[in-house]
């Protein structure tokens, strides 16, 4: 398979927020929030959207923890991304997601998003800003002439995000 675009996975214990690059890989978009059902739905439905959205890459949050140790929720989905690479016909990468979801919580309050709207958006901008940090890494280590570290970055505040219309 030859997509061309990288997709991003939030996944929470309840939801996994989606994001999407453009075809350039330069920017990040929020695609959708889905509710969790079981590991193998969850990994059927992951691959139905590789496949609809032609995409070359999964970027998957890894939940470190605030000093960067691996705790159980980041072993758990270290598990998952077993599951997901035996699955998918692309490459899954496991990217550091430390304070994605409160960035997007923020995001969403300084847009004025209400509490009620919030909570079926936050994990789908979580992961457009997860991508975002990504792609970012991508560009600037092109620059560099080296690859980017895997999960070892942490996530900052990125403007390049686009945020969903409140």
């Amino acid at each position: 398979m030859s997509g061309t675009r990288i997709m991003a996975l939030d996944p929470g214990t309840k939801r996994i927020g989606v994001a999407l690059s453009d075809e350039m890989g330069w920017i990040a978009q929020p695609l959708e929030t889905f509710e969790r059902r079981s590991e193998e739905a969850d990994v059927a439905h992951i691959r139905q959207l590789v496949e609809r959205h032609a995409v070359r890459q999964v970027v998957m949050g890894l939940p470190l923890r605030l000093d960067g140790r691996v705790g159980p929720e980041a072993e758990r989905i270290k598990r998952f991304i077993e599951k997901l690479e035996a699955a998918l016909p692309v490459p899954v990468v496991a990217w550091d997601e430390r304070l994605t979801t409160r960035l997007a919580e923020d995001l969403l309050i300084e847009a004025n998003v209400s509490r009620r709207k919030r909570k079926g958006t936050v994990d789908r901008v979580a992961a457009a800003i997860l991508l975002q940090s990504y792609l970012e890494s991508l560009s600037s280590a092109e620059k560099a002439g080296v690859a980017p570290d895997k999960g070892e970055q942490s996530v900052g505040g990125s403007p390049g995000v686009v945020a969903e219309g409140t």
